[in-house]
């Protein structure tokens, strides 16, 4: 599968990024604690497969029906992460960890962050526009490959959520201290959603 290496890479820094799933692993940990945190690093990756599985085999439908529209899809998707790069360019770096959700057993803490991931429809337009930027339209199983890349997006989401869990006091009193460190995560997150869409662009 070509240019793995750097799908891996892009995916590590985007989970880095300030974000809701993210935040909210903080906050869990910092309310109820380090197993708490894990339960909703967890819970938030696992969701992640539902977003995979919608985008693998919607995108290998719509390969093997018109190999011209998945193109177009990758093409369209490009212009998608330019836009939201610029978003991300333009943030503040918003950090905010407050989390009024009352104490829950460990079960409850993964479930939640599991519906939290799946019903939050930005999460599969993501998925939608970022997998076939790194898949092959001449792949011999198109929907595989990118099965395949959602796997490895998630196998590092749960190592780099779980390390924010794990940390989440020592990485809330870091961030409250730092208001400017989310604008500077932000920003490294920005230009690489433009790079990302040039790239495809300049290729197509």
């Amino acid at each position: 599968m070509p240019n793995l290496w750097l799908f891996l890479l892009t995916s590590v820094a985007i989970t880095l990024a300030p974000g809701p799933d993210n935040m909210q692993v903080i906050a869990r940990g910092i309310a109820q604690g380090r197993r708490a945190g894990l339960a909703a690093a967890a819970g938030f990756t696992a969701g992640c497969l539902f977003h995979t599985t919608i985008a693998a085999v919607g995108l290998a439908t719509v390969l093997r029906s018109s190999p011209f529209a998945f193109e177009a899809i990758k093409l369209v998707g490009a212009a998608y992460l330019v836009w939201i790069g610029i978003k991300a360019l333009r943030a503040r770096g918003g950090l905010t960890m407050a989390s009024s959700a009352a104490p829950q057993p460990l079960w409850g803490v993964f479930r939640q962050s599991v519906f939290a991931n799946m019903l939050n429809p930005k999460v599969t337009l993501f998925f939608l526009v970022f997998l076939p930027q790194f898949a092959t339209a001449d792949a011999a199983h198109p929907g595989a490959q990118m099965f395949l890349l959602g796997l490895v997006f998630m196998a590092q989401t749960i190592v780099v959520f779980s390390l924010y869990g794990w940390f989440a006091g020592v990485l809330g009193t870091w961030l409250k201290r730092r208001p400017g460190a989310g604008r500077w995560l932000d920003r490294v997150a920005g230009m690489i959603f433009i790079g990302l869409g040039v790239r495809v662009a300049l290729q197509g």
